[in-house]
């Protein structure tokens, strides 16, 4: 399951693990765990990444779209255990 985006905005700015890891003190392969859906940052991680590139938390993050989605809602669930 892909969660975040952190290829695609390292990929398009030209970001560098080397250079992220180092930014952390994480190893080269943490990044690239992350980069590859793999593993995920923190939140804080993540936050952190934003600031760093001067972008919105939510573009490092896939969009979610929940119109096609066939699960029930909280409501629905709620209501059948009633």
């Amino acid at each position: 399951m892909k969660i975040n985006r952190l290829d695609e905005e390292f990929t398009s700015r030209k970001v560098k693990n080397r250079v992220i890891a180092k930014y952390f003190g994480k190893s080269e392969s943490t990044i690239s765990l992350w980069r590859n859906n793999k593993r995920q940052p923190s939140l804080p991680e993540l936050r952190e990444i934003a600031k760093l590139l001067r972008i919105d938390i939510k573009d490092l993050l896939e969009p979610t779209d929940w119109k096609k989605e066939k699960s029930p809602t909280y409501e629905e669930f709620s209501d059948k255990l009633k």
